[in-house]
């Protein structure tokens, strides 16, 4: 049993102010379930895919893929500060590997990440250094953006290398699905927001207060209806997942950038970082989903999913999937 998955979406609102009870109970059950399907599979390694929200990745030098072989989090809305268990040697091995693969991707030797990888690490894991792992992170913020299919390039050439190393290897996909957050663009940025996008820098205990201050006031917006933020698109959310849940992942082949922008928001793009890692899974042959969960959350200013999900050929080695 060398691979299992699980994708979640993410949110700082999970943990900040404004979210209903309800809401915040019916998210953490399926985060729970996903949570003890990881226990359960006891992975040695995790490999995340996972945006960032120019917190490590700027426009002084935007790859659109790039491995770790040393991380670090930022702390971003209180998500862990410092550095991730990283073997280096192992996430060295799965660059040369992708490379030789014939995908470009870039390498970090002091990567910092965000709570688009840390938060989903502590939720599942318990603690974002519960496991070594190896980030990889995927551009899905700032355009110019490659072709959604080139990430399921990536995730089929991680997920080869990741079958050889004789090890229960969880792929963790994290971001989307259908949303359109206060993140700047570099078409619209001006003054200190575009030279942050550009340059990059590290923010203040303040610059950090204020931005999630932003953040809760633009989601109190969204949940009444008001503010310029586009809306969700559950019908397109709910599309994306069937085609995962069916293996139907050369859909995706034709699924052009703008109309991903338009059908579901700027940040919807953070869907490649699921479809690389439901294409490392497939790599290893037809598989099946187990936790099945979704529900727009206008609170969270995301349509919010999880998935679980093993080769069909080990899908009753670990118990039934809930």
């Amino acid at each position: 049993m060398p691979l299992a998955l699980c994708c979640v979406s993410h949110s700082p609102l999970l943990d900040l102010p404004g979210p209903d009870r309800e809401l915040l109970d019916d998210i953490e059950s399926a985060l729970d379930r996903a949570a003890d399907f990881v226990r359960e599979f006891d992975p040695e390694l995790v490999v995340t895919f996972s945006p960032d929200h120019y917190n490590g990745f700027f426009y002084k030098l935007m790859p659109p893929f790039c491995i770790g072989t040393a991380a670090a989090g930022v702390g971003d809305y209180g998500t862990h500060a410092g550095p991730l268990d990283v073997p280096a040697d192992l996430a060295r091995e799965l660059a040369e590997s992708v490379l030789t693969a014939g995908v470009d991707v870039a390498v970090s030797m002091t990567m910092a990440v965000d709570h688009g990888t840390v938060q989903p690490l502590q939720r599942l894991l318990g603690a974002a250094t519960a496991r070594p792992v190896v980030p990889i992170f995927v551009n899905s913020v700032a355009a110019p953006l490659g072709p959604l299919p080139r990430a399921a390039v990536l995730g089929a050439a991680v997920g080869q290398h990741l079958s050889s190393l004789g090890r229960r290897v969880l792929v963790l996909g994290s971001g989307g699905l259908s949303h359109d957050p206060p993140v700047p663009a570099l078409a619209t940025a001006t003054g200190p927001a575009r030279e942050r996008i550009v340059h990059g820098g590290t923010m203040t205990a303040d610059q950090r207060l204020a931005r999630q201050e932003r953040v809760i006031e633009a989601a109190r917006e969204f949940a009444t209806g008001s503010g310029s933020l586009r809306p969700l698109n559950p019908d397109w959310d709910r599309r994306f997942l069937a085609a995962l849940d069916e293996g139907r992942l050369g859909e995706f082949d034709g699924w052009d950038n703008a109309w991903i922008t338009e059908a579901a928001g700027n940040s919807a793009h953070e869907v490649r970082t699921w479809v690389a890692a439901f294409a490392a899974l497939a790599s290893q042959g037809p598989y099946r989903t187990g936790v099945r969960y979704y529900r727009p959350a206008p609170a969270l200013i995301a349509g919010f999913a999880v998935r679980t999900a093993l080769p069909e050929r080990d899908t009753d080695s670990i118990g039934r999937q809930p």
